[in-house]
């Protein structure tokens, strides 16, 4: 899981315990072999908001041993005071603390930016490095095996519910099973 502004994270966690009802960020909480990261701006303003949510998590009873924070700069230069007192504060409640430096490549052509500066790449091998070990910490090293998940298995449509055209249109696959034929979707 990775939440990209903690600000939404915690109203989902506040909403869903005024409506007394589990929702989205407890659900991935909750999920098996789940490593949430939290990022935020490294600003005061950024920082402010994710200590509140780091608050609103314990709160909760969430595991931040298991969570990794990643303050992302929004301009060059050291991080204010602010950020680096409310990271060192971090360091100690949550699986780790990774710091993102401001890269403009990232925010003009995302992280697939073919010059990304290497202090940024740095960053990414700590944050998924910082991951790996939150997972080592909460369940082993080496990882067990993932679960299987039960098969999906789709749920019946009614006729009515299939388009006209394909309902009828049947075409004989490679195997020589029935294959149904559809319409291309395309998105307008």
């Amino acid at each position: 899981m990775v939440a990209d502004t903690v600000h939404p994270l915690a109203h989902d966690l506040l909403a869903a315990r005024c409506a007394g009802k589990t929702r989205r960020t407890r659900g991935w909480y909750e999920l098996p072999f789940s490593v949430p990261v939290l990022c935020a701006a490294a600003t005061a303003q950024g920082m402010r908001s994710l200590q509140q949510a780091v608050m609103v998590l314990h709160a909760e009873g969430l595991p931040l041993r298991r969570t990794v924070v990643a303050l992302v700069a929004t301009r060059a230069g050291r991080p204010p005071v602010a950020v680096r007192a409310g990271a060192a504060m971090l360091t100690s409640r949550t699986a780790a603390v990774v710091q993102v430096p401001h890269d403009p490549h990232v925010h003009a052509h995302s992280l697939g930016a073919a010059r990304l500066h290497s202090r940024t790449l740095q960053a990414g091998d700590r944050l998924a490095g910082a991951v790996l070990d939150a997972a080592h910490a909460a369940w082993g090293r080496p990882l067990p095996d993932a679960p299987h998940p039960a098969p999906i298995t789709p749920a019946p449509r009614p006729a009515s519910a299939l388009p006209g055209p394909a309902a009828a249109s049947f075409a004989t696959a490679s195997s020589g099973a029935p294959a149904l034929a559809t319409p291309a979707v395309t998105a307008s």
